[in-house]
């Protein structure tokens, strides 16, 4: 990270330009206090296709890896039973 007074960013703004888009990360001052950050496009998606594939493929194993209730009737008893209670 460089940060430089707007009087030098001004003279120097070409060169500034290069270093973000390096990569570098360029703040410019005012009086000593940040007035502006310069940073780089980001060029790459936030997330790949693999790692997209990566994840669906985790929640698949995980809805694999969960068996549904053994003895559902027994749930559909107390529903039933939970209704006429009242």
């Amino acid at each position: 990270m460089q940060s430089v007074g707007i009087y030098e960013a001004k003279s120097r703004f070409s060169a500034l330009i290069e270093l973000v888009e390096q990569g570098e990360e360029v703040r410019i001052t005012r009086h000593g206090k940040e007035v502006v950050r310069m940073l780089p496009v980001r060029r790459r998606p936030v997330i790949t296709d693999e790692q997209i594939a990566r994840e669906l493929s985790q929640i698949d194993a995980l809805h694999a890896s969960i068996r549904p209730a053994a003895d559902a009737s027994r749930s559909d008893s107390l529903r039933r039973k939970g209704r006429t209670a009242a």
